[in-house]
This record gives structure tokens, C-alpha cells and sequence, in this order.
């Protein structure tokens, strides 16, 4: 890879971790390709990103983003887990890390505050951003639905006891 490549790779990396909500650092000793190209696509389905790339690299990346504090933490066989939903990232590598022993969690970033591997290991038991959503818009239809079965009830008593009386007069 030629100087320009490199600073490419940089600029790119740069952006895309401007934009993100979280980042996990990774140590990934002993992986596959076929592994970590599984890994990938668990993550793309999450709507995260998992990148591979040299520590010196991965830093200057870091710089200048809320993510620069994870620098130290780029030593040895290292990537880096990403996404703009602050769940997807840490759901994936921890679900991963938990299945296959070769890759363990080192640590994270959510905004600028940083995350020790228990925090990452809290945030991936939160519900993602669509399971939030959906939550939520229950919550809301919830009162709407209740309100109209208190409205409709005396309706419907009123009803029930004209069928009660007209079934007394049938009867008598």
C-alpha cells in the first residue's frame, strides 16, 4: 500500500468515525478469513461496520474525531467495530466474542466518553434503535386504543341491558 492509498484509507476511516455513534476496539488474534468475512456480514446486516486496518493507521483516523481517547488502546492485533446506532456495534462483537474466543473486546467509545469492556458488554444488552422505536410507538398507541374501549363501554352496557329488558318482555 503506497503513501496515497494510505491516505485515503485515513480520510475515508476519518469520516466514517465522524459519523459514529460507537466505536469498539477489538483484539482479533487468530481469526479466519472465513471468520472474520462472517463477522462482516453479521455486521452489516446490524447496519454496523467492522474494519481491519493498521494500529499507526486506525489512530490518526481517531484524530480529531470524539473517538481519539481509544488511541492507547490500538496495540498488538487490533480492528475496530463501528456504526451510528450506539447498540449495533457492541451487540455484534459481543455476541461474536461470546461464540468464538479468538476475538475478545478490549474497549470502546460512546461519543467521548469512554467505555470499559463491562460497559460495552451493558450497552450490547440494551435494545436496538428499531426495537426502541417500535417500543415506543406502542407506548403511544397504547392510550389511544385503551380510550377507546372506555368510550365504547357504556355503549356497549346500554346495549346489553335494552337486550336483557327486550328479552324479559319476549319472555313474559
Amino acid at each position: 500500500m503506497d503513501r496515497s492509498q494510505k491516505k485515503e484509507l485515513v480520510e475515508s476511516l476519518h469520516g466514517k468515525l465522524k459519523d459514529a455513534g460507537v466505536v469498539i476496539v477489538t483484539r482479533q488474534a487468530g481469526l479466519t478469513v472465513a471468520e472474520v468475512t462472517e463477522l462482516r456480514r453479521k455486521m452489516r446486516a446490524a447496519g454496523a461496520s467492522f474494519k481491519v486496518a493498521k494500529n499507526r493507521l486506525t489512530r490518526r483516523a481517531l484524530d480529531g474525531t470524539k473517538f481519539q481517547h481509544l488511541g492507547p488502546s490500538l496495540k498488538g492485533p487490533t480492528a475496530i467495530a463501528y456504526s451510528t446506532d450506539p447498540v449495533a456495534a457492541a451487540k455484534i462483537a459481543v455476541e461474536y466474542a461470546a461464540k468464538n474466543e479468538k476475538l475478545t473486546i478490549v474497549a470502546g467509545g460512546l461519543g467521548e466518553r469512554a467505555l470499559d469492556v463491562a460497559a460495552v458488554k451493558a450497552l450490547a444488552t440494551l435494545p436496538s434503535l428499531p426495537e426502541m422505536r417500535a417500543k415506543f410507538l406502542g407506548l403511544l398507541n397504547a392510550p389511544a386504543t385503551r380510550l377507546a374501549t372506555v368510550i365504547g363501554a357504556p355503549a356497549a352496557q346500554v346495549a346489553r341491558v335494552i337486550g336483557a329488558y327486550a328479552k324479559k318482555q319476549d319472555a313474559a
